[in-house]
């Protein structure tokens, strides 16, 4: 209750309606919550924009890109000062490598998707071939000790050619998100028929998984995740998936085991160590036998992880990487991520990821091409369970499978593959009808259109379809009389009047 003294005199002052006595209202919470839903409404304004898309899968690549380089650098320096006196070594590679990267980004963003349609088969062919001579070099070293072939020699998973590195199975990932959703596409709604499905997208799956997966199972998983994102976006039922999953399984089953019998890095005589990955995932081992039992960089990634708690030690004082971590600049960078920026840098990291899986998924439900709503998806299922798989395996909640961070890990080829499926999504993004519609609206200069990229096609216009062929017999389909009883006599003319009453017309 409060006093009111006017004139001199003592009066009480009744509670505000809805205030309980001797409390009032809170304006810096009612403004807390309107500044909470004007953040959420201007969110909400800059992904309505038409080019939002675009932005937002350029600034996600681009600090991933930047972040990796600059990982890469602390985790490559200490050891490249060591052994060559060149603390810049590997960045300075992996920098050019990302040069290159930026082209073909630059190069696929131009093209439209009738080139990228008919590249699935080349790009498709070339894969299979390079798969084909790495696994039979990697024979040739395995049965008769013959270490290469002229100019071209094998080392597990990389194809050499004088001093040209390749990876092939990095292409087989972008050939199989091109030829895929080409075939997908094409298929339409046949694809309820299990024939259809199966010819001839099952048969060239089943080869690229055993050309991949006898020598790195992770990369096959990676695979496995682009063909669940095709199928996905293609609206294949889910009892497929369900037949697909156990399939899957089994395959994987094989692939570990022939793990003894010389796939990979196994050998004949020696313990599978597909096999050691995922006993030691299941049933982790004593820390000080780790040594002996092949669990070491699972131990040593939690201890680097644990040694930079919540904001890490400082960029470049990790001293997992000194010796102690193998594989630190490539398959378990994120463990020196985790070391030296803390779980602040790995948050940043992850929604990063968040952002990319998110801008794919809405570029794949914007465009209205078939193909390109299969390619989205399938680049996008591919980024994202790619850094699934290798955060899952360093910080223990998925086997270790071997597969490099994208955008991240130290590797040209991977690295020049992926911006070049970024420049495809890009491509796909600049697509979107809305976007289609604004960059007509207000087109950009010559010049720049001329140098980054040029207008996308407007929504809409399409060639109108090939007329349905002809009915086999001495009549055209064109020149049939209608056998109804509406069929206008020959020689008859409509004209446009409108016969009959009023009323009969409005009937």
């Amino acid at each position: 209750m409060g006093e009111d003294r006017t004139n001199g005199t003592t009066t009480e002052v009744p509670p505000r309606r809805g205030a309980g006595a001797g409390r009032t209202t809170d304006p810096p919470a009612a403004l807390g919550g309107l500044d909470a839903a004007g953040s959420l409404a201007a969110l909400r304004g800059l992904l309505a924009r038409p080019l939002a898309s675009y932005y937002l899968l350029l600034s996600s690549a681009g600090l991933l890109l930047l972040i990796g380089l600059t990982m890469v650098f602390s985790a490559t320096s200490v050891k490249d000062y060591a052994e060559d006196g060149d603390a810049a070594a590997s960045v300075t590679k992996q920098a050019i490598f990302a040069v290159i990267g930026i082209v073909a980004f630059w190069a696929c963003q131009r093209l439209p998707a009738s080139t990228f349609r008919s590249l699935g088969r080349p790009v498709l062919a070339a894969a299979v071939v390079l798969l084909l001579v790495l696994n039979v070099l990697l024979a040739l070293d395995s049965l008769f000790k013959i270490k290469a072939l002229g100019p071209l020699r094998a080392n597990l998973l990389w194809l050499y050619l004088g001093p040209i590195q390749v990876q092939p199975s990095e292409l087989a990932k972008l050939a199989l998100v091109l030829w895929g959703a080409h075939v997908i596409a094409r298929k339409g709604a046949a694809l309820g028929w299990w024939k259809e499905l199966a010819t001839p997208l099952f048969p060239v799956v089943g080869l690229l998984f055993v050309l991949v997966g006898y020598n790195d199972l992770g990369t096959m998983l990676c695979l496995l995740a682009i063909v669940v994102g095709l199928l996905w976006a293609a609206g294949v039922r889910l009892r497929v998936f369900a037949v697909l999953s156990a399939v899957g399984l089994l395959g994987i089953g094989v692939l570990v085991a022939v793990a003894s019998l010389g796939a990979g890095s196994g050998a004949v005589g020696e313990e599978n160590y597909r096999l050691a990955r995922l006993t030691s995932f299941i049933s982790s081992p004593d820390p000080a036998t780790c040594l002996e039992t092949g669990c070491w960089q699972l131990v040593q990634a939690r201890n680097a992880i644990e040694h930079g708690g919540w904001f890490g030690v400082g960029l470049g004082k990790s001293s997992a990487k000194f010796g102690w971590l193998p594989a630190a600049h490539n398959d378990f960078i994120f463990a020196v991520i985790a070391e030296e920026l803390g779980v602040v840098g790995c948050t940043v990291i992850l929604v990063l990821f968040a952002v990319l899986a998110y801008t794919g998924l809405r570029i794949a439900r914007r465009v209205e091409d078939p193909f390109r709503r299969l390619a989205a998806a399938a680049i996008t299922a591919w980024l994202a369970g790619q850094a699934v798989i290798n955060i899952g395996g360093v910080i223990g909640l998925l086997p270790l499978t071997g597969v490099p961070l994208p955008f991240i890990s130290d590797g040209g080829s991977a690295l020049v593959v992926t911006l070049a499926a970024v420049g495809m999504l890009a491509s796909f993004a600049r697509a979107e009808p809305d976007a289609a519609r604004a960059l007509h609206a207000r087109p950009p200069a010559r010049w720049v259109r001329l140098v980054w990229a040029p207008l996308p096609p407007l929504p809409g216009r399409r060639r109108r379809p090939a007329a349905p062929p002809a009915a086999r017999g001495s009549v055209p389909r064109s020149r049939g009389r209608r056998e109804d009883d509406q069929a206008v006599p020959r020689g008859a003319r409509q004209t446009r009047a409108r016969g009959g009453s009023a009323s009969e017309r409005r009937r």
